[in-house]
């Protein structure tokens, strides 16, 4: 028979309920991962959470670059972290939880801070955590792992994860994946948040089959982004991505699994607008429209596991 938790543990597993309740009406947009103990009526006007976690922490196997860069987008704490003490909520306190799972108050020591403010030794949270083959709690006591979130005002300590399975279970790999993710979004140069398709204009060249096609992209802070893709005789069309002033021709594709890769597959609108497309003739709207189709083609589709943003 397992040793009962003691009492300071419990309530202190109370006290991180009630206050992460608090947290979720003033930050709706990241309440998957919170419970409450308040009466039954506030209880069921809880929505419940959807939750993908693909394994018994959330591995990264289902975590695709898009999710992972979506997550840290949404996440103002990244950690790591070592579990020392967990303890199963009664199912009066886990509102919104998928069958399968269990939900967990978690006591784990800061080992390294990713990115955001400064934490303190030990960290307090809740977690979405799948039953093993047996439906059994997983032992989760020693287990590293890397934390999606974020932190509670006035509360010292307290974390509140992003989604209610952004508990992920640390690996090197994924360690410096997400290191390379956050690095170039805290760039000076990071590309920009793509939100329309201002201008498609291909302009032909003095040889049949020769031109070029320019897309010139609005974005979230107003800096520039712009695709140009280059036609000539008896040549397949190449094309690049710009993230400055310069319209160059020998701009190149973004790398794969990079952030401008990001920006692209996931932001691009599916077809040009009928108010972007400006080329002189029906003729040369359709090459626009052909060469569209090959930008996106080439750079693959936006492949995510759980809710994009």
């Amino acid at each position: 028979m397992p040793t009962p938790l003691c009492r300071p543990f419990a309530t202190a597993a109370s006290r991180l309920v009630l206050t992460l309740f608090a947290a979720a009406h003033a930050h709706a947009a990241i309440a998957q991962n919170v419970t409450d103990s308040a009466p039954s009526a506030a209880l069921q006007s809880m929505p419940a959470a959807p939750v993908a976690a693909p394994g018994p922490m959330g591995e990264t196997g289902g975590q695709t670059y898009a999710d992972m860069v979506d997550l840290a987008l949404a996440s103002p704490v990244v950690a790591k972290a070592v579990i020392h003490r967990q303890s199963k909520l009664k199912p009066e306190e886990s509102p919104g939880l998928a069958p399968g799972f269990v939900r967990l108050y978690i006591e784990a020591d800061t080992s390294a801070l990713l990115f955001g403010p400064a934490l303190g030794e030990s960290l307090r949270f809740l977690a979405d955590v799948r039953l093993d083959a047996n439906g059994k709690v997983p032992k989760l006591n020693k287990s590293q792992v890397l934390l999606f979130g974020n932190v509670v005002p006035g509360k010292p300590g307290e974390l509140q994860l992003t989604a209610a399975d952004t508990m992920l279970a640390w690996s090197a790999d994924l360690e410096t994946r997400t290191r390379a993710i956050l690095t170039e979004l805290v760039s000076p140069d990071a590309p920009p948040r793509i939100i329309g398709l201002r201008e498609a204009l291909h302009v032909p060249g003095n040889l049949v089959g020769e031109g070029e096609t320019q897309f010139f992209f609005a974005t979230d802070n107003a800096k520039p982004v712009s695709i140009s893709v280059v036609r000539r005789p008896g040549e397949a069309a190449r094309w690049g991505v710009s993230f400055s002033e310069i319209v160059d021709q020998a701009a190149q594709p973004p790398r794969p699994e990079t952030l401008a890769w990001y920006r692209l597959a996931c932001s691009l609108p599916i077809t040009i607008p009928d108010k972007a497309a400006i080329s002189s003739t029906d003729a040369d709207k359709r090459i626009a429209t052909e060469d569209y189709a090959l930008v996106q083609q080439e750079l693959g589709p936006c492949r995510r596991n759980r809710p994009g943003p």
